[in-house]
């Protein structure tokens, strides 16, 4: 039986598309509270009124089923909570690329464009899952996402920061200062800003775990992406001081490190291109946005309640070679 996170409130950056919104999903069927934090403040928008309207329907659907006294959860309902509860909706395969350096999920991009939301969220907004935008480049929005996360839900007890761009594609010496500037101002100071609030709200809420999302590249190089590899190695640096400082205190913080995940940027490649990037993992295949959710969950879950400070590898061999 998968773990429930009922009662538990999670907030998910880039969770807007990709292995964010994969990761959203999975903890709103699994019964969690789920903020949905995104740059992209319409895509975002409609991926929280989607899963906030499926786990509605859902929970109706097996409220009726108890009341019934039948429905497939009815033998254990009475310690299960809201437990296996399914919104129906189709995880996709998300945006986040592997060790070309591309894209990840939910991009954090400038200010200028989305205005930071300091509003506490109206009654309407209160449901299973909710939006708010951020820009984890930006410590002001990131810290306003996290107070309006608990001003909304209480508390935090979860939090996946996954919001990342891959950035150009330069040799070292041929890289641009304000191309590199960028890539560490999202994938690693973005990363510090959003544990620097969530802890505080954690501590506050008696504990908690948090899940970084690096990359294969935080064990591996590759040519052409020197900024997107040495943000993914900080961040593990990061993550295993955070570990160590919070231990005591009830908060776990890890690290996944996906290779590359079949998703719908990878659609427009080429077959040869294709097959060259299946190949370079040793299982034959690209993993899949969902692969990565389920593994996270189980990382935010008690089952997992000896892990900390670890970096956990989602790389169908890719590393091992």
């Amino acid at each position: 039986m998968s773990a429930s996170f009922a009662g538990k409130v999670v907030v998910v950056t880039g969770g807007a598309s990709g292995i964010g919104e994969a990761c959203a999903a999975e903890f709103a069927r699994r019964g969690a509270r789920v903020v949905v934090a995104d740059f992209n403040v319409e895509l975002g928008q409609r991926v929280a009124a989607k899963l906030s309207e499926l786990t509605r329907k859902s929970s109706t659907r097996h409220s009726a089923e108890r009341a019934q006294g039948h429905g497939p959860h009815a033998a254990e309902r009475a310690g299960a909570g809201i437990g296996e509860r399914s919104t129906g909706y189709e995880r996709p395969a998300g945006d986040a690329l592997g060790p070309a350096g591309g894209l990840q999920d939910g991009t954090a991009r400038t200010r200028a464009t989305v205005g930071v939301l300091t509003r506490e969220p109206a009654a309407g907004e209160r449901g299973d899952v909710i939006f708010i935008p951020v820009d984890v480049s930006d410590p002001d929005s990131v810290e306003a996402m996290v107070r309006e996360t608990v001003a909304a839900f209480g508390r935090l007890d979860v939090a996946v920061n996954n919001a990342g761009i891959g950035g150009e594609s330069n040799p070292t010496g041929a890289y641009s200062i304000a191309g590199w500037r960028r890539v560490i101002d999202v994938n690693l100071n973005g990363v510090f800003y959003c544990m620097r609030y969530e802890i505080p709200a954690m501590l506050d809420s008696g504990g908690g775990v948090i899940i970084n999302v690096s990359s294969i590249l935080g064990s591996v190089g590759t040519a052409g992406a020197p900024a997107y590899t040495a943000a993914k190695h900080g961040l593990l640096g990061l993550t295993k001081a955070a570990a160590l400082e919070y231990a005591k205190d009830g908060i776990r913080v890890v690290a996944v490190g996906p290779a590359y995940i079949d998703t719908p940027l990878l659609a427009h490649i080429d077959p040869q291109t294709r097959e060259r990037i299946t190949g370079l993992h040793p299982v034959g295949r690209m993993g899949t946005a969902q692969e990565v959710a389920e593994f996270v969950a189980f990382l935010a879950s008690d089952a997992a309640s000896f892990i900390t400070g670890s970096y956990h590898l989602i790389d169908g061999g890719y590393t091992a070679q």
